[in-house]
């Protein structure tokens, strides 16, 4: 397992419960983990300070994870912060798009605690590897 305490991992998700649970689950890895409720809200977090993985929720209001991911990938800043789509969107289609529009992972809703460590371990290691 990747030594997570170095890490800073931004979660969005409109739904506090949700939120809470995703930061439980992460918990005992010893993350800083920032929440945001939005995808405005997650831009102005980035801008704030640039996460080293974000797990964003597609179904939000103001702005929906995949405008905020288009955003993020059009802006080289930004461009290659590891995201993993954590959505109870799960057609083809939404999966599709998801990878299409840049994610690095998509997990569909209700999660399931090994997968989401499993994801984000591999994406971090993967971020770590390119130095």
């Amino acid at each position: 397992m990747t030594e997570f305490s170095k890490y800073n991992v931004l979660v969005v998700d409109d739904a506090p419960l949700n939120l809470t649970l995703v930061t439980k689950m992460l918990s005992r890895f010893d993350f800083t983990i920032r929440t945001a409720a939005n995808g405005l809200q997650a831009l102005e977090a980035v801008r704030e300070q640039r996460p080293d993985l974000i797990l964003l929720d597609i179904l939000m209001p103001l702005m929906n994870g995949f405008e905020t991911l288009q955003i993020l990938r059009a802006n080289p800043a930004t461009a290659d912060i590891p995201v993993i789509i954590l959505s109870a969107l799960n057609t083809n289609e939404d999966v599709i798009k998801g990878y299409n529009l840049g994610a690095n992972d998509f997990i569909t809703k209700p999660i399931i605690m090994e997968k989401l460590v499993h994801s984000v371990d591999t994406q971090l290691r993967l971020t770590q590897s390119r130095g």
